[in-house]
């Protein structure tokens, strides 16, 4: 291993003590201790192999070597200070407008604070939030009418960055205490009343062909009593007493506001969970301001998945 290069800090103190003369004048500048000031130094001393002060009397007086490093730290210390301002400068300055795809009730999740983050860190960049059935948003970033979606994961994915950022459990939802005594097997599941969404894509939807394997693999046929487009319109015929209904956990419980009244939810048996991920096309390919969308919904969906 080579030996370890002198560091920023250690040029700080350097610079700081070679301008004002003594360690302790250096350290009241800093806002550090003398002590601290002193070491920083004599570190450097020793990395670089020669003395860069010597005492005389209360103060110091700086080496020819102290002589020859001074603009090297003042160029490295500034260049940093540049490269802070580069970054700093294209926060601010990065602009575009960014259509970016979310799964259907990513409302309850993450839109709204994703919303907040983009116009606190970057306010030049124009955002449009498109809510589909992630069958759509796939099929909507492979045509490039999405640079990049938030949804839930499937193998129709193939061919784009898929990065998985959250996962949430599958829950029976009803308002009828009985069915929520003991978790929903299979066999309770295929002959419940059940209320599902995403008619549309019901062929393509996450959520249905999980329970639809569910069911299957105990020898049993998922009849859904009704079929609609949204999640809200299921919970409410839920709530009614009309039919029940599986939707994933964040739906009820990261909802603004509770879910409708008299609403209770049980867990599946065997547990089954939805993987939301973020999908696009290769990171080469995306906008400098759709690269900043992605950074921060995975950071928002990280942040849920570990709170």
């Amino acid at each position: 291993m080579g030996r370890p290069v002198a560091s920023l800090h250690q040029f700080r103190c350097f610079l700081a003590t070679l301008d004002l003369g003594t360690f302790t004048a250096a350290a009241a500048h800093l806002g550090y201790a003398q002590p601290s000031v002193s070491e920083q130094v004599r570190l450097l001393e020793q990395h670089l192999g020669t003395a860069l002060f010597r005492r005389v009397g209360r103060g110091l007086v700086p080496t020819e070597a102290a002589a020859a490093l001074r603009p090297h730290a003042v160029a490295a210390l500034a260049a940093v200070e540049e490269g802070e301002k580069a970054v700093t400068a294209l926060a601010q300055t990065l602009t575009g407008t960014v259509r970016f795809g979310t799964f259907n009730v990513a409302h309850y999740y993450i839109e709204t604070e994703l919303i907040a983050d983009l116009l606190e860190r970057y306010p030049g960049i124009h955002l449009e939030l498109v809510g589909r059935n992630s069958a759509d948003l796939i099929d909507q970033v492979h045509r490039g009418r999405l640079e990049a979606a938030l949804l839930a994961a499937t193998a129709e994915a193939d061919g784009l960055v898929v990065t998985p950022v959250m996962r949430d459990e599958l829950v029976y939802v009803s308002a009828d205490p009985e069915r929520l005594r003991e978790p929903v097997t299979a066999a309770a599941l295929a002959a419940a009343p059940l209320a599902l969404a995403d008619v549309s894509w019901r062929s393509r939807d996450s959520t249905r062909m999980k329970l639809e394997e569910m069911v299957r693999a105990a020898g049993h046929v998922l009849r859904p009593k009704v079929e609609v487009e949204y999640v809200e319109t299921t919970l409410e015929l839920a709530a009614r007493g009309l039919a029940d209904t599986v939707c994933t956990r964040g739906a009820l419980t990261m909802r603004r506001g509770a879910p409708p009244a008299g609403l209770g939810w049980i867990p599946l048996r065997p547990s089954v969970y939805e993987t939301f991920a973020i999908a696009h096309r290769p990171l080469t390919d995306l906008s400098p301001a759709t690269q900043a969308v992605v950074r921060l919904a995975v950071e928002r969906m990280r942040r849920l998945s570990t709170g």
